[in-house]
């Protein structure tokens, strides 16, 4: 019998017992991180055919039994809108000793845009759709970090796994029958890997989106800011802004300040900054001046007339084959994956069930046949 609240080390192990058992299993969490760089994991629910049950991850700070369950590969992991929880527990494991991502995953939020929904839905949305329950959304904003919980708490939060059983078998019934289920499997196999890659401090500029109406010489210097701020948070578990904000980085770069003084004069930057982390952000912006100036953002979106009118071509056949298959059209490809597919001749569309559905399609409008 599982305790449907485990704070006790014997009830985390008897469930651990329990998933090895099972060949799949509902997951949800609860986390805060207003104040620090990594989330603070405050509950994690769990969901089987057989039980429920709401894990206090405060009372209980090692959870190497259960997170040793589930990483089992012949155990399929149910989530919706996967992408969070999977980096929160992935910082758990790696703290814990573990390296990889919990997999399989089946993202019910990408099954339901595969099979015709919105791409981005709501959990309480497809819920009223595949069950016809409406859940009740009073505790959205609650504390996940008191303590203790209410039963209204704890019942909201049983309900984020216990419908996610239900919408999941539904969509594994609905994939397999329109042929749809390894299309899945290739989505949740890249959502992983991307949750493997992390916040890499070397991406971290592309969160900067201000930084694209930088000159090239500055945007390189920012990217070296970016990055040295990244690693700065992880280090301080303190969120980025909380050492220097966006703008104010985006600033140090347009100017690229060469000694304190001026450093200093940057507009929004604090004395105590300037004191705290100066040297290391002179150090990043002699980084970027010593690095050939690239157009990070490559000009953003801008095309030339004859790359218009092929973009809108592809646009077209896209939105055309999103009606004709019931996918939303930003599934099948993004603006992105155009725009690459025009300008490298390769893109996402021209790999795995993408391709077969419609890139060979669209690379063929892109290199049409000589006459």
């Amino acid at each position: 019998m599982i305790t449907p609240y485990i704070s006790e080390a014997q009830e985390l192990e008897a469930l651990a017992r329990a998933l090895t058992a099972a060949p799949w299993v509902a997951l949800d969490t609860e986390f805060v991180r207003e104040r620090t760089y990594y989330a603070r994991l405050c509950l994690l629910q769990v969901a089987t055919p057989a039980f429920i049950a709401c894990v206090d991850t405060l009372a209980l700070p090692n959870l190497d039994v259960l997170l040793a369950a589930l990483a089992r590969p012949s155990l399929l992991k149910v989530l919706h809108a996967a992408r969070q929880d999977l980096e929160v527990l992935h910082d758990l494991r790696r703290k814990q000793g573990g390296a990889t991502v919990l997999a399989p995953v089946f993202d019910t939020q990408i099954a339901a845009a595969l099979l015709g929904h919105p791409d981005q839905i709501g959990y309480a949305s497809l819920v009223e759709a595949v069950t016809g329950v409406r859940l009740a959304k009073l505790q959205t904003r609650t504390d996940w970090a008191a303590r203790p919980l209410s039963a209204e708490q704890l019942h909201y939060a049983e309900d984020d796994v216990r419908y996610l059983c239900d919408v999941y078998q539904f969509f594994e019934k609905e994939l397999l029958r329109t042929g749809r289920r390894d299309w899945l499997a290739e989505e949740c196999t890249h959502l992983t890997a991307t949750v493997l890659k992390g916040n890499s401090a070397q991406d971290a500029w592309q969160r900067i989106r201000a930084g694209q109406s930088l000159f090239p010489r500055a945007q390189v210097i920012l990217r070296a800011l970016a990055a040295w701020r990244e690693r700065e948070a992880q280090t301080r578990d303190l969120p980025r802004g909380w050492l220097i904000k966006d703008p104010v980085l985006v600033e140090i770069a347009r100017r690229a300040p060469r000694d304190m003084q001026s450093l200093a004069g940057v507009d929004g930057l604090a004395a105590s900054s300037v004191r705290n982390f100066g040297r290391p952000l002179l150090d990043a912006v002699q980084r970027g001046l010593s690095e050939p100036p690239v157009a990070l953002w490559a000009a953003a979106d801008r095309l030339d007339a004859r790359q218009q009118d092929l973009y809108k071509i592809l646009a077209a056949k896209v939105q055309e084959c999103a009606v004709s298959e019931s996918i939303n059209a930003t599934l099948i490809a993004t603006r992105q994956d155009l725009l690459a597919l025009i300008r490298c001749g390769d893109s996402a569309v021209l790999h795995g069930w993408r391709r077969a559905l419609i890139g060979e399609q669209l690379l063929q409008l892109c290199v049409p046949s000589k006459r």
